[in-house]
Order: structure tokens, then sequence, then C-alpha cells
């Protein structure tokens, strides 16, 4: 296979340095220990970013420490028309933005675009914070007594976000926090931090308080940090399922609320009456949109029957040989690099295994030669048939371009196939028959369903979130959910003096 995209590199610059953002200004790190930051489509350096030590990681949590009390006893509306400016500014430098994404991250400056189009949808949801945070009253429940509840902020939270969507997922996390009343600290991914930093510098342009939202990159010490400190009251994460369980342990030992969402294995049955051209379309976007980066992402295919399989195959061949792989920040490339060199070097291995194991390789993408571009971290669109649930490529989330066909006999067995497998995060059908698809939505053990729509991220009023082992925690991401994750209910039960029985009453108290 061989690219059809060659367009003029960009020059060369110096690498820059990334900072961190602490107490409403940029700062850099005094961190010796630093890692670089590479422009995937290239394979050079674009930048560099320190590794915070727990000292900074301190800073930070102090900064926004001393931040909750006055943004806690700001107003709802006040808080959400700061949100609102943000949202006008992030609109107004969404090209921006997504050119630093793209720069980082490889994928293509439409999917930017897009990605952080969702993000603000979040965004608006939250700037309805007057409303959301409404509570419940009942009047005179007993003799003079009324009976209300509140929900009022944790105080300092934290969230660790994942290299795939750098402005999408801190955006499911940070405005519910920041219009719930919490101060907020950021540490994203390190392979592509810059996004962060511009984003802060819009909240803060928006007019939100220093020290309200914060950045702090770093690796491993860094989440270990803010997973101890003692004055952070929740973290949120998003990543793999190893990662996502060892946050969700060490928070939850550490007397801290956490949600953390982990990987992925997306299952999308296609029914004998499915269209198949459609089924076909939609299962390029979900498998090799964003090169297959994405938690949500298609890397299953399930048809019933041969005879759906074989039509399946026969469209889906052409339609990956014909996928127009190349830098991100060309206008007619559909997939761009992989993020980094190893994590290319990683799905190739399993691509490999794959092989070896005995799947039908149908569409090799280790075959891609970008010429121009020889030291980017590209790869082509990758098709395995007669997949088994015994294999690797089966069992363990690839997070590159690869899709499986798994064939079923029935419905029943195609069921079966997603029901038992460890991850549980999005999965989808694609079907004319109502009662199929409705069995399908009511049985399936999976947090996200779609019927004839491949990738079903709720809306931002809606949530976010899988279940097994893609999702540790009791709360799903943004939305209702976010809201009941970034407060605590207080009930107050009240009676005024007038009319109040006289004595000390030693039995347990009833209203009548």
């Amino acid at each position: 296979m061989s690219a059809n995209l060659s367009p003029s590199r960009p020059e060369t610059k110096e690498p820059r340095a990334v900072p961190n953002f602490i107490g409403g200004r940029q700062v850099k790190s005094r961190s010796t220990r630093t890692m670089p930051v590479f422009n995937p489509a290239t394979g050079e350096q674009a930048a560099t970013v320190a590794m915070a030590d727990t000292a900074e990681v301190a800073e930070a949590v102090a900064a926004a420490r001393a931040a909750f009390p006055a943004w806690a006893a700001t107003t709802p509306l006040r808080r959400a028309r700061i949100l609102n400016r943000f949202l006008r500014l992030a609109e107004d430098n969404i090209k921006s933005l997504a050119a630093i994404i793209t720069s980082e991250h490889g994928k293509t400056l439409a999917d930017a675009e897009g990605e952080i189009q969702r993000g603000l949808e979040v965004v608006e949801f939250a700037t309805g914070a007057p409303s959301i945070l409404k509570g419940e009253f009942t009047e005179n429940v007993g003799g003079g007594v009324d009976s209300y509840s509140v929900r009022q902020p944790l105080g300092v939270v934290a969230g660790i976000t994942p290299f795939n969507f750098p402005a999408m997922v801190p955006m499911w996390m940070f405005p519910v926090a920041l219009a719930c009343g919490n101060c907020f600290i950021l540490k994203p991914s390190e392979r592509d931090p810059s996004a962060s930093v511009m984003i802060a510098e819009l909240l803060k342009e928006a007019g939100l308080p220093d020290g309200v939202f914060n950045v702090v990159h770093g690796d491993k010490s860094a989440v270990d940090a803010l997973l101890a400190h003692p004055d952070i009251a929740a973290v949120s994460f998003v990543g793999s399922t190893p990662i996502a369980r060892y946050i969700y342990e060490t928070a939850s030992r550490n007397g801290k609320r956490c949600q953390a969402l982990g990987g992925a294995k997306n299952h999308m049955i296609i029914m004998p009456d499915a269209d198949l051209d459609q089924a076909a379309d939609a299962l390029m976007g979900s498998a090799y949109g964003s090169a297959g980066e994405r938690c949500m992402a298609i890397s299953v295919a399930v048809p019933v029957g041969e005879r759906t399989a074989n039509a399946l195959v026969e469209r889906l061949v052409p339609r990956i040989q014909a996928l127009r792989v190349g830098p991100g920040s060309a206008a007619d490339t559909d997939m761009g690099p992989l993020v980094t060199a190893q994590h290319r070097e990683k799905v190739v291995s399993y691509i490999a295994r794959g092989a070896e194991e005995g799947a039908k390789l149908v569409v090799d993408g280790r075959t891609l030669r970008m010429q121009g571009y020889e030291n980017g971290y590209y790869l082509g669109g990758t098709l395995f048939d007669h997949v088994t649930p015994k294999m690797t490529i089966y069992k363990e989330e690839i997070f590159g371009p690869v899709l499986a066909v798994v064939r079923a006999g029935e419905f029943s067995e195609a069921m079966r196939l997603i029901n038992e497998h460890a991850y549980g995060n999005g999965t989808a059908i694609f079907t004319r028959d109502g009662n199929t698809a409705r069995e399908f939505a009511q049985s399936v053990q999976v947090g996200m369903v779609g019927i004839n729509v491949p990738i079903p991220v709720p809306m931002a009023f809606h949530s976010f979130g899988g279940w097994k082992s893609s999702l540790f925690g009791d709360h799903h991401m943004h939305g209702p959910e976010g809201v009941r994750f970034y407060t605590k209910l207080k009930a107050v039960t009240a009676r005024w003096p007038t009319g109040m029985p006289s004595g000390a009453d030693f039995v347990m108290p009833t209203l009548k």
C-alpha cells in the first residue's frame, strides 16, 4: 500500500518548553526530568515538557485551595457567565486550538475541530449551572417543619486525561466541576500537553479567578502526588483499564471520590437485513477515524451469517485500500499518524500476533510507505477476518487502525460475544428490524449503545461511561452524573421557635 498524499513538509523549529499553569499564570517547571513532545507527522521534536515533582503538585493544590472559598461562594449565575465567555473565546480560537492538537497528536484538523466542538457542548451544559444545581424543597413535612436539600462543591478536584482527546476529555470534567463551585487541577497527557495551557489561558481571559483552574504536567510521579494529596477531594480519569483500576483503587484507599474510565473493545453487529453499504461506511469512520485511537472506536465487526460476512468484507477492502493517509494538517487526509513511535510499534506487534494466531490478514497496514515522511508514525488501515474470541487481537484493546471481523451464525451468538467480553464501553447494531434492535438495546451488557449509529457518544446533557472493566466508580461523566459526582448532597430539616414543644424528648424523633 502506498500513500497518495505528499504535501510540503513544515519548517523545522527549535523545541519549545511547555509550562505549567498555576495560580493564574504560566509557570516554568523546576524539574530537571523532561520528556520530548513529537510531531507525529514528521517524527521531529516539537516541544519539551517537564515532569512536575511532588512540590510543584503541592503548589498547584495550594493555589486551588486558596481560591476555593471565594469561588464556592460565587453565585452559580456568575460562574455560568464566566463559562459562557470561555465558550465564545474557545469558539473564536477553535482553529488555533485544533492546530495545536494536530501538531502533537497527529489527528486531522477536521477531527481536532470536531473533538473541540464536542467538548464545548459540555461547556454549554455547564453554563446551565443555576438550573442544574437546584435542590428540592418540601414544605411542612411535620408540624411547622420544612425539609430541603442542596448540592455543595467538594473542594479541590483533579482530572487526569489521555493523549487521544487533549481538549475534549478535559472538557468532560472541568466545566461541570467549575460550574458546581470546585477548583480544578488538570494533569494532561505528557504526549500532547500544549492544548491544556491554551485552554487555561482562555479561561483566564474569560474572567476565571486565579487558582480556580491549574495545569500540572507530569508522569506517574505527578499522578501519585495528586492521588495522595489530602486536600484533593475527588479524581476523574480516562485511560487504559490497568491504569484506571490503579487510579480508582489508590484514590479510594486515600479517601477520595473517584471516577476512572478504562479501555474498550467495541463491537458492531451487522444483521443480514442491514444496508451493507451504510454499515461499511459506518465501520470505516468508526474503526479508522483518528487512526483508531478512540475509546469509542469500533474494533470488532460481527456480521451475522456467512453471506453477510462475505458481502461486508468485500465492501470494506476497497474502502480501506482507498484511505488517504497523511499528515493531519493536509486538507484531504482521512487518517493521520499514530501518536508516538512506541505506540506505532505496539500496534504493529498486535498485527503480527494476529497473523501468528491464525486470523486472516486481509489488508495489512504495515505496508504503508509515506514518501517524504519516512520518520512519521504512519500505519495504514488493517483488516482481519475469521478472528476468534481466543485470539489476542480480540481480547485486548489495540488502540490503532485495526478492525477484526468475528463471524457469527446467528444473533444470539453475536450477543453472547459482546456480553461475555471483559469490556463494556460502547456497542452498536445495524439492522432494519425494530424487534431485534429493541432486544439488543435491552439485553446487551454495555454502557453506551448505538442503533444504526456507529459511535454512540451521548450528548453533553446525558452522561458518558461504560460497564464492566471499562469503568471503575459509581458515576459516569458529564451530564447529570457529572453534577452528582462533583457535588455532595446536604439535607436540611428546619423548624422555627414559634410553636416548638418544650422539654426534652428521648425517643426517636418522628414528625407528626
